[in-house]
């Protein structure tokens, strides 16, 4: 079993290429917290409540914990692609459609209610592993002393269960919730807050004011914890707490808090990638960067994303693909031509095709500051971040600096470039509930076979139903 889980370690390292030899040591000595991770994936009833067939090992050092965060392939790779599915920064051709390989897609492609029709997908189980792996790590850590010879790692460990259980549970609330609305929030339905790893415990849904108070104290909680920095890019650090509650409160509405924590982040971080250095010939530009890439602040992606709508099959809408400058590298490198004049998405900074990344960067950072600065009425410091991350888009030379003066006119023009930047990091869906429970009125439309499909705004379906088996298991309410 050792040499097993080692070869695996090996291959994983071998691929991703971001752990050196010490670290290597040091990871097989957990080992044995893989095989409890897969135990847990084979053994339950792959959603929450389920409890396990074996009893599970009970750690006994901090680099037992470690080793268990440190399993990327679990720990950074298992968001939901629901949101990318139903958003508009794509759409597909009658023909594309008719080749989904799966009913759900077609379904949650048009928005339909019930997206899932009974089955038993593994977005709610993925997000909710994550979950589960964070919690082992919290129940155990308090058993072990820290103490003079452990005090940096025991930090670490803790700080960084809770940065991975804030950012799954933000993650899970964006696809399963209602957008945040503080008059309400208390009498809106939230998500399950699985603080245990006792499968004993009843999973019961929050609302949602305690929904987003958990992801907040969280990520408070850890920052005193972690490092400024991470050893590797696929560790939580203080620079990634501070950037998940920028991601945190502004989608909640709350500019004056997250524009504090976006630039928390960049005090410790400000680093941009100049995509003048990158090779617009290369079929994945950003390969090159996967784990160097100077803005990659904790890397995550979305494993789970469908091959067959993202990116291979998704045809960029035709007017955001024309709004990119001609000499704007953006339209070079996050896309590629098709021959009927359409396009698709290249530019996921994990480099890997198909892959989609939706980890903490700084461009992200710079864009949640300037746009919480214009909507706080300095347009000007605003236009200061954005000019400074488009300098590092266009072709050297090329850029000329906005010198807007209206407010709303700068806002208008962060929220086009937050959604050119950042498209397919799997944030747009949670723009699109923000933007229309703030009053931009955005209606979605998908056209197939003649018939038109549309997604109203604030509509209910902006929470997707919670998988049918979940809610026979707990007894919780449905959206």
């Amino acid at each position: 079993m050792k040499n097993w889980f080692k070869k695996i370690i090996l291959n994983l390292i071998k691929m991703k290429k971001h752990v050196n030899t010490k670290e290597l040591k040091w990871i097989l000595t957990s080992s044995f917290l893989f095989s409890l991770v897969l135990i847990f994936s084979s053994s339950c009833k792959k959603y929450l409540d389920a409890k396990p067939d074996k009893s599970l090992v009970t750690p006994e050092s901090v680099q037992d914990l470690q080793g268990l965060l440190d399993y990327y392939s679990y720990m950074n790779n298992q968001c939901s692609d629901q949101g990318g599915i139903a958003s508009d920064n794509y759409y597909l051709n009658d023909s594309d459609f008719a080749a989904l390989s799966a009913d759900r897609e077609r379904r949650a492609y048009l928005w339909e209610s019930n997206i899932f029709m009974g089955g038993s997908p593994t977005d709610w189980q993925n997000e909710y592993t994550v979950v589960y792996n964070a919690d082992i790590v919290l129940d155990n850590i308090g058993n072990i002393v820290r103490n003079s010879t452990n005090t940096s790692a025991w930090d670490n460990c803790k700080g960084s269960a809770l940065v991975f259980r804030a950012k799954s549970f933000y993650e899970i609330a964006q696809i399963w919730a209602k957008s945040y609305d503080s008059a309400t929030a208390d009498n809106v339905l939230g998500i399950p807050l699985r603080l245990t790893s006792n499968f004993n415990v009843k999973s019961v849904r929050s609302n949602l004011k305690d929904t987003y108070n958990r992801i907040i104290n969280d990520l408070k909680a850890a920052i005193p914890l972690l490092p400024n920095m991470p050893i590797f890019p696929y560790r939580p650090s203080k620079c990634a707490a501070y950037g998940l509650l920028a991601r945190t409160y502004l989608v909640m509405g709350n500019y004056q808090q997250a524009g504090l924590y976006a630039d928390s982040s960049l005090q410790i971080d400000n680093k941009l990638l100049n995509y003048n250095t990158l090779d617009p010939a290369s079929s994945y530009p950003f390969s090159d960067v996967q784990f160097t890439n100077p803005e990659d602040i904790m890397h995550s992606t979305c494993l789970g994303v469908n091959y067959d709508i993202i990116p291979w099959e998704a045809r960029i809408d035709s007017v955001l693909y024309q709004s990119y400058d001609a000499n704007d590298l953006r339209k070079v490198l996050f896309f590629t031509p098709n021959p009927d004049g359409s396009a698709y998405f290249q530019g996921s900074y994990d480099g890997a095709s198909g892959v989609m990344y939706n980890g903490i960067a700084t461009d992200e950072m710079y864009l949640i500051r300037a746009e919480c600065n214009a909507r706080l009425g300095n347009p000007d410091k605003a236009l200061d971040d954005l000019n400074t991350l488009l300098s590092n888009r266009y072709k050297t030379g090329t850029f000329i600096p906005y010198t807007l003066n209206n407010t709303n006119n700068v806002l208008n023009l962060i929220l086009s470039e937050r959604r050119k930047e950042l498209i397919f990091r799997m944030l747009r869906f949670s723009d699109l509930k923000r933007l229309n429970r703030d009053g931009a009125n955005i209606t979605l439309k998908r056209i197939i076979n003649g018939q038109v499909y549309t997604l109203p705004p604030n509509d209910p379906r902006y929470a997707l139903p919670i998988p049918d088996d979940v809610i026979k298991l707990t007894g919780m309410l449905q959206n």
